[in-house]
């Protein structure tokens, strides 16, 4: 009996403990079930560790997934290596490629048909190579995206305000929250003036977004104080009403202040406008002076009518253009040089012109005009023979490349400011050959009065041949100006000569303060029809006030003095 009850006790228990255990199982299970579940998730989203050194970088930069290369470019921007920001704008740049003989990563700048490259990671130069040679990396937007904001990160980082400004500026347009953040944490230790202004309109230009009225208002007083085309247009959108007619700032006080400000940087807007306007006309003008001061010399000294001038403008354009193909590896001082060289080429052709046609025929203008005519034909076709029909293009330096950017409203390219500069020189250095040396005392005293002249012994030929080459050596400089501005071509005199007349003409027969003034009048006034009449009623409307105002003043605006030209 006794043995029965422990049995039945024993069995009880054991229902008992395997009642309780069936729960402790379950959680056992699901424990287990979501300890797997976690680790097999982490096992998706694994990634490969970040390389220990740049060499490594750069290779998976080059071999990886597209996902992968963003994530090197993020890596890369924190490395602080100093060739970091090089690899990431040659990327971006479409300069980084892998050399194939041996996966080694090359940056590559094109040259003759194939690549002039250098190691990404040391940048020693590896020499050239062909097409077929190298692999270039393809690149997504959102590659393109993530490169630029790591180069800006790097750029933040440079020790050289403009760089910081640079970059900074190039966030303007596409901030945003992770752009904010990283501003405003550089905010705080940066010193230089722009890059704060700069950081401060893209501070400003995210607050126009707030919930709040008085920030968006308080980033208008901000705004207002920029020259900034981004500012033009997003407070140009506020203003205005979306596709369901609603305006896009719903608040009146902020679109009242809105358009006040709008009035005030479209006012600016014009200033610079006009400004930019003037400059184009001065340069215009430049080429105007350049073109017709040689001119002015024969014309108002020799009285001859020199129809090839402007082909003595194309002999120096293509003497610029035979430099550069001597010294392809030296553009800036092959253009320095041929200064020089079109001074005397087209000099020398202009004495042999003179010496060989113009001093039999003088005295007789028509005819000096028909054998200037049938010399330009000449050359024309000379040029033609030698280099072909085809237009040649001259490389313009990297000093006179690009532009001066003032502001996002005024920006004033290089080449024709040297061009400005460079006219303002020649004349400088004409009017002291003229006033300071023997040969400008005989060129003066035979342009007022050449029997007299003669009667004194100045011997009359030698000073017109002299006088007709160095007019012609101008022509030849002025054409090393026009090669920057303009294709090289055996017509590119003829779309200048009628232009050199009219500003001869207009200024006053051989005086040169007349013709500085003439050209620069001119340039300005052409400039400022042409957005209105298009260029070529700009230039007719041009034309007839020529002819108007000789019907006037038929010497020109300062008329040259003499008893010659008296009587």
């Amino acid at each position: 009996m006794k043995a029965n009850s422990m049995v039945c006790s024993y069995l009880w228990l054991s229902v008992l403990l395997l009642v309780l255990s069936v729960p402790c199982m379950a959680q056992g299970n699901a424990v287990e079930a979501a300890v797997s579940e976690l680790a097999s998730e982490r096992t998706e989203s694994r990634v490969d560790p970040l390389p220990a050194s740049f060499a490594e970088a750069l290779t998976r930069l080059l071999r990886g997934n597209i996902k992968e290369r963003e994530q090197i470019v993020e890596h890369l921007s924190t490395t602080g290596h100093p060739r970091a920001q090089v690899v990431l704008e040659a990327l971006l740049n479409g300069e980084l490629f892998e050399l194939k003989a041996d996966g080694r990563p090359v940056i590559g700048a094109e040259n003759q048909g194939g690549y002039a490259i250098s190691d990404a990671l040391t940048g020693d130069a590896l020499g050239y190579v062909g097409r077929g040679d190298i692999a270039k990396i393809n690149l997504t937007n959102s590659l393109r995206v993530t490169l630029r904001k790591a180069i800006g990160r790097l750029q933040l980082r440079s020790g050289d305000a403009a760089s910081r400004l640079a970059a900074v500026n190039a966030m303007i347009t596409s901030a945003d929250d992770k752009t904010l953040e990283l501003l405003r944490t550089f905010e705080a230790t940066e010193r230089d003036e722009r890059v704060l202004a700069a950081m401060r309109l893209i501070f400003a230009l995210h607050d126009l977004r707030s919930d709040h009225k008085s920030v968006r208002l308080n980033a208008l007083d901000t705004l207002k104080e920029y020259n900034s085309l981004e500012v033009y247009n997003r407070l140009s959108v506020l203003v205005d009403r979306d596709d369901d007619g609603h305006f896009v700032e719903p608040d009146a006080d902020v679109r009242k202040k809105a358009k006040s400000v709008l009035v005030k940087i479209d006012a600016r807007r014009q200033f610079y406008s006009a400004v930019e306007t003037v400059f184009f006309g001065l340069s215009l003008g430049a080429v105007l002076v350049l073109a017709a001061i040689g001119l002015a010399i024969t014309f108002g000294v020799m009285g001859v009518i020199n129809m090839a001038h402007g082909e003595l403008m194309m002999l120096g354009a293509y003497t610029t253009y035979v430099m550069q193909q001597i010294m392809p590896e030296y553009l800036g001082l092959s253009v320095l040089l041929a200064i020089p060289a079109a001074f005397v080429i087209s000099a020398a052709v202009g004495i042999a012109i003179e010496r060989g046609i113009i001093c039999f025929l003088y005295g007789r203008p028509l005819e000096t005009l028909l054998a200037t005519f049938g010399v330009s034909l000449f050359l024309q076709q000379t040029v033609r023979s030698i280099f072909s029909p085809l237009n040649r293009s001259v490389t313009t330096p990297e000093w006179m490349s690009g532009s001066w950017q003032i502001n996002d409203f005024l920006s004033l390219t290089w080449n024709r400011f040297y061009i400005l500069l460079f006219c303002l020189l020649v004349f400088t250095v004409l009017l002291q050959i003229l006033k300071r040396t023997r040969l400008g005392l005989e060129v003066r005293a035979v342009a007022q009065n050449r029997n007299m002249a003669k009667a004194m012994g100045i011997p009359t030929a030698r000073v017109d041949a002299l006088t007709f080459g160095l007019g012609s050596g101008i022509a030849g400089v002025a054409g090393v100006a026009l090669s920057q501005i303009t294709n090289v071509g055996p017509n590119l005199g003829q779309s200048y000569i009628v232009d050199s007349f009219m500003v001869v003409v207009f200024g006053g027969v051989g005086n040169l303060w007349g013709t500085l003034v003439a050209g620069f009048s001119l340039g300005i006034v052409n400039k400022m029809l042409e957005p209105h009449a298009g260029a070529v009623l700009a230039k007719i409307l041009v034309l007839v006030f020529i002819i108007l105002f000789i019907q006037k003043r038929p010497r020109g605006l300062f008329p040259q003095k003499g008893r010659a030209t008296e009587a």
